[in-house]
């Protein structure tokens, strides 16, 4: 069943997190606090898939006004490949929409074959014309990738 992510969720998304393999977890951007921020910024667009009252998928979704963004997209690993990822990207896009952004945006890492063949096949198209560049404002905001 898919709901709207509220803070509430955070328990229960972090342990999801933390459960996926190559999941990349930033400690202050992924705080209770962190996310806390997030949803207040975009109270309708982020969606969990809930199983039996377990976690079972997330997006966080918002978007600047213009383009919409993809973070955290994620499936347990027992519960991929019966719909629930297409499920929860038709939910955000459709918030989205609500809120008249256009066009959606996300990051994978070039070494997530499972992650970019999913994206390609709902359609997206990856963009060889740009170039990604992080600037650090914080450092104590570290990344950790789970293993």
């Amino acid at each position: 069943m898919l709901k709207p992510m509220t803070i509430r969720h955070y328990p229960a998304l972090q342990a999801l997190w933390q459960s996926i393999k190559a999941f990349s977890i930033n400690s202050i951007d992924d705080s209770r606090e962190g996310i806390a921020a997030f949803l207040t910024r975009n109270p309708k667009t982020s969606v969990v898939c809930e199983q039996n009252g377990e976690i079972i998928g997330s997006i966080l979704c918002g978007h600047d006004g213009r383009r919409g963004y993809f973070y955290h997209v994620c499936v347990s690993e027992d519960s991929r490949m019966q719909g629930i990822g297409k499920a929860m990207v038709d939910y955000c896009i459709e918030a989205l929409k609500k809120e008249n952004i256009t066009k959606v945006s996300l990051l994978t890492f070039t070494h997530n074959r499972l992650g970019n063949t999913f994206w390609e096949k709902l359609g997206f198209t990856k963009r060889n014309d740009i170039n990604l560049y992080d600037y650090l404002l914080n450092p104590e905001n570290e990344t950790t990738i789970n293993q």
